[in-house]
């Protein structure tokens, strides 16, 4: 995993080539990446909530009960790890429409690693800073983007002019993934199970 990881940020037209390569079963690709990936931002937001705090001005530290932060990692980890099952399912739909025939495992692993840089940007709420995590935030999604649209032609094996479009539909139904997720946040915090601060 390591490996693919450091050459998505360094190579990633040839590690793309070598994703492509590899067969692994869903449930191996969930074990040894998506599972492990995904935890990183609610592991670091779990940290940064409860022992760091948001600093407002000359204030004390404003941070996040155990009990609430635990659950608020929780729920944002399950949304992470749905969030790629979905889009791997809807770029598996989608292939046929290009004459691509990837397995679901393949879409799965796809969906993970062009998310790798919103994962591992997910380390800045380790010190969560509003500044901080912006920036983080729109290099991850930019880099986010430039994966996609420049591997998905080289993962599904079509023409660039087709990956472009293909690239542009994840990238809406991407889109709507997200606003559903925080759409579904709201409603469940509205329910009452929303932040509960230390003081």
């Amino acid at each position: 995993m390591i490996h693919h990881v450091l050459g998505l940020f360094t190579h990633p037209d040839q590690e793309w080539k070598e994703i492509r390569g590899e067969d692994e079963s869903i449930g191996h690709m969930y074990l040894t990446h998506t599972l492990i990936l995904a935890a990183v931002p609610a592991i670091s937001a779990f940290i940064g909530t409860t022992q760091v705090g948001w600093v407002i001005g000359d204030r004390p530290a404003v941070m996040l009960t155990t009990e609430s932060a635990l659950w608020m990692s929780i729920m944002s980890y399950l949304a992470m790890l749905g969030g790629v099952a979905v889009m791997g399912a809807f770029i598996h739909w989608m292939a046929r429409t290009y004459d691509a025939t990837p397995s679901m495992a393949q879409c799965i692993a796809f969906a993970t690693y062009t998310a790798t840089p919103l994962f591992i940007g997910g380390l800045a709420a380790l010190y969560p800073h509003l500044w901080l995590g912006m920036v983080v935030g729109t290099a991850a999604i930019c880099y986010t983007v430039y994966l996609l649209y420049v591997g998905l032609p080289t993962f599904m094996n079509i023409p660039s002019d087709e990956g472009f479009l293909f690239s542009s539909s994840v990238l809406a139904v991407g889109l709507v993934v997200l606003v559903a997720i925080m759409a579904a946040t709201v409603i469940i915090w509205g329910l009452g199970v929303g932040p509960v601060y230390t003081n």
